[in-house]
This record gives C-alpha cells, structure tokens and sequence, in this order.
C-alpha cells in the first residue's frame, strides 16, 4: 500500500532523537554538492536515519530501488511526501518518477571499519552500483551510522568497495 512520508520523517520514527550531531555532519558534508543528484535511502530497523538531510539538500535527490537479485540499484527521484510502496526486502520505494544517476550516495551499512570498508546486509548490491558508477565518472560515497557500528575490521572481498567517507554522531572519517 502507498505511503507519503513527509517533511523528513518516517511514520513513527523522528529523524532527530538518539543521532546527536550526526545530520549536521552529514549536512556539511553534502552542502559541496549543491545542485547534483544525491542518493540516500529509506532507513529500516535501527539504521541512522538521513530523511532530514536528503529533504534539505539543494538538488534532486533519489533512493535506491532494488531491480533484481545480482543488478547494481536503480534510483527514482524522491521528495517529502511522494507516494511510496513497499519493494523487495520491505524498503519503502517511489511509486513513481525520474530514474537518476546520483553523484554522491549516502550508504547505509551495519558495521564499517577505519580503512573504509562497510558490512552491508549481505546482497552486494552497494558494491555492485559503486563499480558501476564509477566507472561511469567521478561519485562519492558515504557511509552514514553511528560511531558504535564502528569494528576494528570488517572482512572484505575482491568486490567489495570502499567507500569515501563515514559520518557518525560522533566524527567524520576519511577520506579513505
């Protein structure tokens, strides 16, 4: 069932308790990209929460939707209350919209380490539309979590990508 979800929030959910300062970093982070296609997420469970960033960003902005098992994402336009359903592992998606290619990506992840590496959910697709994207040109990509998600190492793959910076309520890591 179609949702709209507005004004940065999820339903139920405010964007601002528990994150201390982590949206001003990030929100400082992204202000160089002004005017470019920035790609956040939908957050699920207990993942720090970026809506209130990607709803102030000066630009369009778009979230991920999964195509199919072993494609790299696909993202569509998103804006504070756009219609929104449910997609595959039961992350909110646009209904509809512009299918864009972002310059910069806020990364969801589980756990990251200092050399830059990130433990997603397992499907690889973050790692999959990194290559892609930058082969295609210059992207940056960064990890959004809190400081507690950080580990000493996170085991690593050929596939996996690094990302280029880490926002946490605590710090900014990198550039890696």
């Amino acid at each position: 069932m179609p949702q709209a979800l507005g004004g940065g929030q999820q339903k139920g959910k405010p964007s601002c308790c528990g994150q201390g300062d982590a949206a001003a970093r990030l929100g400082a982070e992204l202000a160089p990209f002004a005017g470019q296609v920035l790609a956040g997420y939908m957050p699920m469970r207990s993942e720090i929460d970026p809506l209130a960033v990607m709803a102030a960003h000066r630009g369009p902005v778009a979230v991920p939707v999964i195509k199919g098992r072993g494609q790299p994402l696909a993202f569509r336009a998103w804006a504070p209350g756009v219609a929104m359903q449910r997609g595959p592992f039961g992350a909110l998606v646009p209904e509809s919209g512009a299918w864009l290619v972002p310059r910069v990506l806020i990364v969801p992840l589980l756990a990251f380490d200092p050399r830059g590496y990130r433990l997603g959910y397992g499907g690889g697709y973050y790692d999959r539309t990194l290559a892609v994207l930058r082969a295609q040109g210059a992207l940056t990509a960064i990890g959004f979590a809190f400081a507690a998600q950080g580990v000493a190492e996170v085991p690593t793959e050929a596939t996996d990508a690094r990302l280029d910076l880490i926002v946490t309520d605590e710090a900014v890591l990198g550039p890696f």
